[in-house]
């Protein structure tokens, strides 16, 4: 995280900036799982006060992205197997469910950004917040092309549940290669107007992430 400048606070709150500065931190991996955040440690960092710290917080408790201990203090949520279990069935359906909408109602812009995305996949470096980084443009740019803002906002909040999780699956040997596979034959579905070849194979590609997961989550096995 980088000090707040007075430029920053021109169209935003102390405590509107700060809660973009702890998210984007978690986000991109700068804060893990398990990790104790202080107010003090937070604030000075940043150039503020306790106070904007506290509520930024507060926020981030509620949204689920941090947790209260009674050991710790305030940590950045850790989940257990049965959390992550239940994290990626919910992906797997909302992000089937996105293809589909994409399916009916893409547009042309809409395919052409997902293509260009796979491109920038296949072009990209190999180190894991890289590749993170785009595969969550990726997903964020199927959603949008779905044109329904509920789900988009269902979806949001779960990739940020998700972004907690430790790593990336697309880390593990030749995952790489076969999500970009995965991803291009989702957008095939979605050109070709098939909502439910477009379900089904996004509903696959978000069930082999899982098992990948599991597997990240159980090395010995």
């Amino acid at each position: 995280m980088r000090l707040l400048q007075p430029d920053d606070f021109r169209n935003a709150s102390r405590a509107e900036l700060v809660y973009r500065a702890l998210r984007a931190a978690i986000r991109d991996g700068e804060m893990e799982a398990g990790e104790r955040l202080r107010e003090t440690d937070i604030a000075e960092k940043l150039g503020v006060s306790r106070t904007p710290v506290r509520e930024a917080l507060q926020r981030l408790t509620a949204e689920g992205l941090l947790s209260v201990t009674a050991g710790r203090g305030v940590i950045v949520t850790e989940f257990d197997k049965q959390q992550v279990l239940e994290l990626y069935a919910l992906r797997e359906v909302l992000e089937g469910a996105a293809a589909a909408f994409a399916a009916e109602r893409a547009s042309e812009t809409d395919i052409d950004t997902l293509r260009q995305l796979i491109e920038d996949e296949a072009a990209g470096a190999g180190d894991g917040r890289s590749l993170a980084a785009t595969n969550r443009a990726f997903h964020a740019a199927l959603c949008e092309a779905a044109h329904n803002r509920y789900l988009t906002s269902a979806i949001s909040a779960l990739a940020d549940s998700i972004d907690l999780l430790r790593g990336t699956t697309l880390a593990a040997d030749g995952r790489r290669q076969e999500a970009e596979g995965e991803h291009r034959a989702i957008v095939d579905a979605i050109e070709r107007c098939d909502p439910a070849g477009a379900e089904r194979i996004a509903r696959d590609h978000i069930r082999e992430a899982r098992r990948i997961r599991l597997r990240m989550l159980s090395p010995q096995r």
